[in-house]
């Protein structure tokens, strides 16, 4: 997850973005009415809109088109997946004659629609919050009043999921120097259920040392925040535009 973000933030052009100009607290919050709007939107023309909407958001945060079209190329296996199930589970008009008449018209675009759905929020996303800085996400969520120790559970586990990753990438290449080579057999099983054991092993022994580090440096079970964010006239025009797509939403979803 941790590299994931990372590669995220160098999928980004340097320089200023307008997306940073903006609160980041306004960010997550339209980010959730962002999903939300996507999830439980019904009309094509809607959907459509969403996803103009998300790729205005991406030129705001000056994403790289290719590098962000490679970072989601794994929905494309996703939809692949509801493509190849949902015709053939969901009753509807069939597809055509044959084998086709087994598949529904109702099904595929049922998959056809959440594929499209859960691409629109990824790129959305990438757009509101792709570029904030980790530390400053730990911030936003104790600033919305969320349990300190979810936020702690959130920030530490974010920071050392990558090393857990490294961890596994040296054990599995001494394992290969040692002559492993996987195959489908319970040797294999056997391995990687041992370097799994031992990759348990050693995050405890790694958590009571990084415990005992922030122990020794002042730490009493919370974060202290030391940014604090405000609200500027940039951030006015923010919610402008936010409401106005809010009232264009319900209007092209039939709802005024």
């Amino acid at each position: 997850m941790n590299r994931q973000w990372d590669e995220l933030e160098q999928a980004a052009a340097p320089g200023p973005r307008i997306i940073d100009a903006f609160d980041p607290r306004l960010r997550v919050i339209a980010l959730l009415l962002f999903a939300t709007a996507a999830v439980f939107a019904r009309q094509g023309p809607t959907l459509l809109g969403l996803a103009v909407l998300s790729g205005v958001l991406l030129a705001f945060a000056r994403f790289s088109l290719s590098r962000t079209l490679r970072r989601i190329l794994p929905l494309v296996g996703f939809g692949l997946v509801l493509v190849g199930v949902l015709p053939w589970t969901v009753p509807g008009q069939p597809l055509g004659p044959g084998w086709l008449a087994h598949a529904s018209w109702d099904g595929l675009y049922q998959a056809v629609t959440i594929w499209a759905k859960a691409t629109i929020v990824l790129v959305g996303a990438a757009g509101l919050v792709g570029t904030l800085e980790i530390p400053v996400l730990g911030h936003v969520l104790a600033h919305f009043h969320l349990p300190r120790k979810l936020v702690q559970i959130v920030l530490l586990s974010i920071r050392y999921l990558k090393v857990l990753e490294d961890e596994y990438h040296r054990l599995h290449t001494a394992i290969r120097i040692r002559g492993f080579r996987p195959g489908w057999n319970w040797w294999t099983f056997h391995t990687y259920g041992q370097m799994v054991g031992m990759l348990v092993v050693r995050s405890l022994a790694r958590s009571d040392r990084i415990l005992a580090a922030m122990k020794c440096r002042g730490f009493k079970g919370y974060f202290y925040l030391w940014r604090h964010f405000h609200f500027s006239g940039r951030d006015i025009w923010f919610v402008a535009a936010l409401s106005l797509a809010g009232l264009a939403y319900l209007r092209l979803e039939h709802l005024l």
